[in-house]
């Protein structure tokens, strides 16, 4: 009975190996080399129920501007931030108008608490998008940074339970 056992998991675990059941491979960008910054703008504009975003910073404002977009389409957006972070600059108008888009709903982690360093969003249980790329101008454009998607269920349902 065993041996049955381990051969049916063996068998169901060799079919999701299929040819057309793995999943598509990363796909990697750098900068400065590449602006990073259409490449958020575009995975956002994408989104059709659900963004959860993890920032330790959220500056750049056509990043901001595409997830108002997602919000207006009906789009359910939870951001997390670094709170050490946020509390360091005055936010400008652009988060403010964010902050106050219905179906955007924003949290900050404590100040005195570790600090949260990802860079990170999923969007509807589909697509994560991690690296070191801050969502700052200077994070998208001019630092050494990457930015990594990875179109998984089981990637972007790690971060869905995370929040």
């Amino acid at each position: 009975m065993n041996l049955l056992r381990t051969s049916i998991a063996a068998v169901l675990f060799l079919a999701s190996l299929a040819p057309g059941k793995a999943e598509p491979a990363p796909i990697i960008h750098y900068a400065p080399a590449e602006n990073l910054e259409p490449v958020d703008v575009d995975l956002i504009d994408r989104a059709q129920h659900e963004i959860d975003m993890a920032a330790y910073v959220l500056t750049d404002w056509p990043v901001m501007q595409a997830l108002m977009r997602a919000a207006d389409r009906g789009v359910a957006i939870r951001i997390y931030l670094d709170g050490a972070q946020f509390a360091e600059r005055e936010p400008a108008k652009v988060f403010r108008d964010l902050a106050e888009t219905p179906g955007v709903e924003i949290r900050i982690k404590h100040e005195n608490s570790d600090p949260m360093h990802l860079k990170c969003y999923q969007i509807d249980g589909r697509w994560l998008r991690t690296g070191a790329a801050k969502f700052s101008a200077s994070g998208l454009k001019r630092q050494d940074n990457d930015l990594i998607v990875i179109e998984s269920r089981r990637g972007g349902g790690k971060l869905q339970t995370q929040f």
